[in-house]
Formats: C-alpha cells, sequence, structure tokens
C-alpha cells in the first residue's frame, strides 16, 4: 500500500485560520443585518437612525388625524417661509 504525504500537516495547520474567518464572517453578516435594520447608512460613516423632517412629521399628523386642514396649510407655510434658501 501506498502512502501519499501531499501536504496532509499545511490542511492541519491552516484549518484553525479557516474556522477563524468563518465564525468571523458569520458574525460581521449578522451584525451588519441587524444594523441594517435598525437605521439607515449613508456609505461614510456608522448607521445613523432615521429622523423625520418638519415637513414629514407635519404630514404624519395631518394623516392621522391629529391636524385639521386649515392649521395644516397654516403650518405648511410657516416651514416654507422659515427654510433657509439654497445658496
Amino acid at each position: 500500500m501506498m502512502y501519499w504525504d501531499g501536504g496532509g500537516w499545511v490542511w492541519m495547520a491552516l484549518m484553525p485560520v479557516l474556522w477563524i474567518a468563518l465564525i468571523g464572517l458569520v458574525v460581521w453578516a449578522v451584525v451588519r443585518l441587524t444594523q441594517h435594520s435598525a437605521g439607515r447608512h449613508d456609505g461614510m460613516g456608522p448607521w445613523l437612525p432615521q429622523k423625520e423632517t418638519p415637513e414629514e412629521i407635519l404630514d404624519r399628523r395631518f394623516a392621522s388625524g391629529e391636524i385639521d386642514a386649515d392649521t395644516y396649510s397654516e403650518a405648511r407655510k410657516r416651514l416654507a417661509a422659515h427654510r433657509p434658501r439654497p445658496q
């Protein structure tokens, strides 16, 4: 019977490295997926919670019936008047 020593020691040496890489990949994927569902990402920094603009808050309150149409239109006018103009 022939025995071939085809680098079995290499696989034994690399196996811990492969397991560490696999576990690291799983941890990275779990962290990435949980952070993605928690907020939004701008591509440049950490995950940021989504913040509503004043107009979105006003729209939501009007849609839910918290404020009437007159109050909504008056608030929209005030927001538009105080919105900074682009330079």
